[in-house]
């Protein structure tokens, strides 16, 4: 369905895997920066390196960098400093041939209104010079992969937040884009669409697509990025595959033990349990971090008794992505 890794990029040999064998680099920063006026370090000197037929999530709190990198990546924002190659296309010098090799997604919805759901795919595959031919039948196709093919008629006015989700997706990768971007494309979605939307994503994946994607959702990335980068401050806290970051936290087992009553003193004899390596105390309970998960709830609930609080459930979960995120970009909120 898209253009092979291998077929090479306008105005530049074809693209081949490592010496190692590792699929190839497609997108390149070094130092790449951007500071607008005031001044507002927006993105710091930022090195990345993300490799053919991966999904690459990039993560973070509001204004941590993550739409500016994007923007920068896109040609959509002038880098300040440094450089950056998109599959092999220098975005700052050649940013219209850069343009022929992306496909992005933007937050906000810019189909054309006018148009029904055919004409706004149709028009697009025209508009990169696709015969009308060429463009109709991949149209079709399209439309049968994103399951839109019922309404192609239908004004796009009249589609779901979720349809229309789905045909910027179809109309993102019409022109057969090396690497697809999408800021937070689940955002605002109802449940049922956001599962609808990644089921195509990770089809797409299968099918060799490169995807760098924005999220708030922690789900969203541990579901679908082979490797996820939490940015904040205009600089990559950590980077790695979901499985990575979280095993880096240390503790195999998050324990929540809700209870009344004197909670301090509970935090304090939950901690000297065997393999509890850390204890916080919260409005409802203790929440506390274990490396050794055997036999642990019995031990808990016995070093409980006489610590004046009552325990009213234990919850036994591993690490997820949330929770090495708010340890990187801590608790205070962001406008």
């Amino acid at each position: 369905m898209r253009r092979a890794v291998d077929e090479g990029l306008p105005g530049d040999g074809p693209i081949t895997a490592d010496a190692d064998g590792r699929p190839p680099s497609i997108i390149e920063t070094h130092g790449l920066a951007k500071t607008y006026p005031g001044p507002i370090e927006a993105v710091l000197p930022l090195d990345m390196e993300i490799r053919a037929g991966e999904i690459y999530g990039l993560l973070g709190p509001n204004g941590a960098g993550k739409s500016t990198t994007i923007g920068m990546l896109t040609t959509r924002v002038v880098p300040t400093a440094g450089e950056a190659r998109v599959g092999r296309v220098d975005i700052v010098r050649h940013p219209a041939l850069a343009k022929q090799v992306i496909g992005v997604v933007p937050q906000t919805n810019t189909l054309d209104r006018q148009l029904t759901v055919f004409e706004n795919l149709e028009f697009h595959g025209r508009y990169f010079g696709m015969p009308t031919k060429r463009a109709r039948a991949l149209t079709d196709e399209l439309l049968d992969t994103i399951r839109l093919s019922e309404r192609r008629h239908v004004p796009v006015m009249a589609l779901s937040g979720g349809m229309a989700q789905r045909l910027m997706v179809a109309r993102a990768i019409m022109h057969r884009p090396q690497i697809l971007f999408l800021d937070e494309p689940t955002a605002g979605l109802d449940p049922q669409s956001r599962i609808a939307l990644w089921e195509i994503l990770l089809d797409l994946h299968r099918d060799g697509q490169t995807i760098l994607l924005t999220t708030h959702y922690m789900e969203e990335a541990d579901q679908l990025c082979d490797r996820v980068a939490i940015m904040d401050h205009g600089r990559i806290l950590a980077l790695d595959t979901p499985e990575g970051l979280k095993a880096g936290l240390g503790p195999d087992r998050i324990v929540t033990v809700s209870g009344t009553g004197d909670l301090e003193s509970l935090a304090s004899h939950l901690a000297r349990v065997e393999g509890v390596t850390q204890t916080t105390v919260t409005a409802d309970g203790v929440v506390l971090h274990a490396n050794d998960a055997e036999g642990l709830l019995p031990r808990l609930i016995h070093a409980a008794d006489g610590t004046g609080a009552t325990v009213t459930d234990l919850h036994l979960a591993e690490p997820t992505l949330e929770t090495v995120f708010i340890n990187l970009t801590g608790k205070d909120l962001r406008e």
